[in-house]
């Protein structure tokens, strides 16, 4: 017998035992569920049911006494995988037969090998999962690769569970943003990059941006001192120094292209107003500002490639924010918005009334709003014509669901309103049944102690940086640990290590908390890390390439040790976990699984012989065990995209 789901297996057997002692002692008794949990301490056993209390309230009888009598009811000839049953302090314990359950566990381990673990969904959907989506202005730095850290290992987690999945980035190419650094590579003649595309980009955009700001606020300040007060002046005058202070530095990292961009710039009497132009024009569809802010666009995505190649992340499909508007789309969706009946002009700005909304449907409750707690209005279209990020993001959802039935948006904590108002809108719509299938995978941010990220000062460190530090950092460990290896062997581990580490770093933290990113856990070989992970799945194919064969006529009753016992628990468990971190969207969960099983494999190992047991029979029954144990854990990093090796 062969069981992708072992635990569960163990677990309907006990349902079961403990329905027909309550059919037996209690007939009357209506129990449409039992809960079942794991106890925190094996002599417990291992699973134990809290049925007794709820029977309690409405049988009048102790929780202690009506466990006791279940328990003793336990028809033992409907045991397979349980060894006995027991009362304790109101509970029903079941203890598993190790023999059974150890032989029963790791031989479907070993049969389904890689496949074991992924249960398939009874009801598979079509579901996008959009992520990463950073804005094409400068490179992927480190602040926003949780993103596609987590977004691809949803992906990953999702198609395992049965679901036919497609992995979406969104490329934000509307906007003012987009237009100062396409102003700014148009006055250098739209230079040939010299460096990595987002690199070269990145530059352009923050001093452009700088030089567009300092124009700014000096006519602010001409336009001031004439008519405003002296508290106007003062602010912009404290402004103006900061934008100084920025320029200078500006000017010390990057002095020839500082100096082209001043002089191109200076020529301009009002780039202010040439950059609204060129984005009013690209909204529009005007044929030379299509073409230029989609090359400047398409220069840092291939830079995004290269790096997201690194990390073995890709993606189904890339959508341009700016064909939602040049089709019509999103001029539809405004229609249909104010057909509603909840969006208002005001002053000619186009206003989408989120909370008119929520009181009307009476969507508080099913929101997750407080009673007190008002959602602010949306505004859709600006004075100028043009619209604003999330009025195109509608178009774009109504878009993902005519290819979806599921949408998950991995975006950051900070844009929970703008999903909010996103959610409301499709409500308003009429298109509830989407709105309730559009899930907001929030997250937050990743801080770096004593180093303060800032995108306008060029102050942040790029996504590449890390990599390639991790990468040089993994090979300097490794060549420590292992010196007999050749270096083709030492360059090979050190990239899967310290890729592997960085993925596994912004991943196995809970995503409603930040990351704080330091090198002492990020490449701890030690404990909480995927080098720890791994050098533990390389240990476990050290022990079987010693071995050099596979078990065979396993005695499982050999398995006696407390610790063993821990183990062939865990690997069954696998699935359980697999389920939940699926269903629940927690990819954190694999990660602290893998964690775990690896913490309780090192201490069987260290504590009891593998190769010279006792016995040769008690060899091969760890051999078996140990086999388990690689398998699982290779499974358990495969979903999150660490590399699982042979060797370290």
């Amino acid at each position: 017998m062969v069981s992708v789901n072992p635990f569960a297996e163990f677990r309907r057997e006990c349902e079961n035992v403990l329905a027909a002692a309550l059919k037996t002692t209690i007939p009357e008794a209506k129990i449409e569920t039992f809960p079942m949990s794991k106890p925190n301490n094996p002599n417990f056993g291992q699973l134990a049911s809290s049925v007794s209390f709820e029977l309690a309230k409405n049988l009048k009888k102790k929780p202690a006494d009506l466990a006791a009598q279940l328990a003793k009811a336990a028809d033992k000839t409907r045991f397979v995988m349980v060894e006995k049953v027991e009362p304790a302090g109101g509970y029903v314990n079941f203890y598993v037969n190790f023999a059974k359950f150890s032989a029963f566990t790791l031989e479907s381990i070993g049969q389904l090998g890689q496949e074991f673990g992924f249960i398939k969904t009874d009801k598979p959907t079509k579901i996008i999962v959009e992520h990463t989506s950073v804005n094409p202005l400068h490179p992927i730095h480190i602040g926003q690769a949780r993103n596609p850290m987590l977004g691809d290992a949803l992906a990953r987690i999702l198609s395992r569970r049965g679901n036919e999945v497609s992995r979406h980035y969104y490329i934000d190419d509307v906007g003012r943003q987009s237009s100062v650094v396409a102003y700014g590579y148009a006055k250098l003649s739209k230079p040939v990059p010299d460096e990595k595309a987002d690199l070269f980009v990145g530059k352009i955009y923050t001093v452009t941006a700088c030089l567009v700001e300092i124009k700014k606020l000096n006519r602010q300040m001409e336009l001031a001192k004439k008519v405003e007060p002296t508290e106007e002046v003062a602010k912009i005058t404290k402004d103006l120094d900061e934008w100084m202070t920025i320029a200078e530095e500006l000017e010390g990292k990057y002095p020839k292209l500082f100096k082209a961009l001043l002089e191109k710039i200076g020529e301009d009497k009002n780039p202010e107003e040439e950059i609204n132009r060129l984005n009013r024009c690209y909204e529009d569809g005007e044929p030379n500002a299509r073409a230029l802010i989609r090359e400047v666009s398409e220069l840092c995505l291939e830079g995004f490639r290269k790096t997201q190649r690194k990390v073995n992340i890709s993606y189904d499909s890339w959508d341009w924010e700016s064909d939602f508007v040049w089709n019509g789309q999103v001029s539809k969706v405004l229609g249909q918005l104010e057909a509603s009946g909840f969006v208002h002009n005001e002053n000619g700005v186009l206003e989408f009334d989120a909370e008119k909304v929520i009181a009307k449907m009476d969507l508080r409750k099913k929101l997750g709003l407080r009673e007190e707690q008002e959602v602010p209005p949306l505004t859709l279209v600006r004075a100028d014509g043009t619209t604003l990020y999330t009025t195109r993001d509608v178009a774009y959802t109504l878009w993902k669901f005519e290819r979806a039935q599921k949408v998950v948006n991995v975006i950051g904590m900070e844009q929970s309103l703008a999903q909010l108002q996103l959610k409301v809108a499709l409500y308003a719509l009429g298109l509830s049944k989407q709105a309730e299938n559009l899930v907001h995978f929030g997250y937050s941010l990743v801080t770096l102690p004593g180093y303060k990220m800032s995108s306008r000062r060029g102050h942040y460190i790029t996504f590449d940086e890390v990599l390639d530090e991790a990468v040089k950092r993994a090979y300097e460990e490794v060549s420590k640990r292992s010196p007999m290896l050749t270096e083709d062997e030492k360059r090979n581990i050190a990239n899967f290590v310290g890729i592997g580490a960085v993925r596994y770093a912004l991943v196995d933290v809970d995503p409603g908390k930040p990351v704080v990113f330091t090198w002492d856990r990020v490449l701890n070989f030690e404990t909480n890390s995927a080098p720890y992970v791994q050098y533990t799945h390389a240990r476990a194919c050290s022990i079987l390439r010693k071995a050099n064969k596979n078990p065979e006529n396993v005695n499982y009753a050999c398995l006696k040790e407390n610790l063993e016992h821990e183990l062939i628990i865990a690997v069954a468990s696998f699935p359980d976990a697999f389920i939940e971190c699926a269903d629940y969207l927690k990819p954190n969960m694999i990660a602290d699984y893998a964690n775990a099983l690896a913490d309780k494999f090192n201490t069987f190992y260290n504590a009891l012989p593998v190769i010279k047991a006792e016995t040769v029979e008690i060899t091969r029954a760890r051999l078996a065990l140990t086999d388990a144990i690689r398998t699982v854990l290779s499974n358990a990093l495969n979903l999150i995209g660490v590399i699982a090796p042979d060797k370290m």
